[in-house]
């Protein structure tokens, strides 16, 4: 049990993916007008956002700033005043998260472009931990890298699907041809 424990907190991206998963299928099960394809792209989108970011980065933010040491042992490097920025900024993400939640394609816009632009850079800051320093602790090489990588583009997929679904025929012309599909 405490090896179950241990994965699910040190894996908390995939953990987070996972319970947004269950939670929009609860809430496709339960919204009116059943399965439907602008019903799932919605659920999927919200939770995705409330799991994925919102209540993701708000783990971070917990991890670096109170509990900094297991959060730097994780990754492979020295405790470092640093780690209060990272969670200071995860906080900041995991509020423009919740009020993306339901919001707004623009607020939703927002609370995904952020968070992935930090993912993708701290990707690049793992791969470069790998090659320069053989850098393999679990937080650097493993899911956590994958997720900094993979998790922005399941963001955007999830963006575009929900507008697909809800764009106007005027809104769809206005983007170009090679974007819409």
């Amino acid at each position: 049990m405490a090896t179950l424990i241990a994965f699910v907190l040190s894996n908390f991206p995939l953990t987070f993916f996972v319970l947004g998963l269950i939670a929009a299928g609860v809430a496709i099960a339960l919204k009116p007008g059943g399965v439907t394809f602008p019903n799932v792209a919605e659920e999927l989108l919200a939770y995705f956002i409330l799991f994925s970011i919102t209540l993701s980065f708000f783990y971070n933010f917990v991890m670096h700033v109170f509990f900094s040491q297991i959060a730097a042992a994780y990754v492979g490097w020295a405790t470092s005043p640093f780690q209060h920025e990272v969670g200071f900024a995860s906080v900041g993400f995991a509020a423009v998260g919740l009020l993306a939640f339901k919001g707004s394609f623009d607020m939703r816009l927002a609370a995904i472009l952020g968070p992935s632009l930090f993912l993708w850079g701290a990707a690049t800051g793992h791969i470069h931990e790998i090659i320069a320093n053989a850098d393999y602790a679990p937080d650097n090489a493993g899911i956590m890298l994958y997720s900094d990588i993979l998790f922005p583009l399941v963001s955007f997929g999830l963006l575009w699907l929900k507008w697909k679904t809800s764009a106007s025929p005027a809104a769809a012309a206005m983007v170009p041809r090679a974007i819409r599909g």
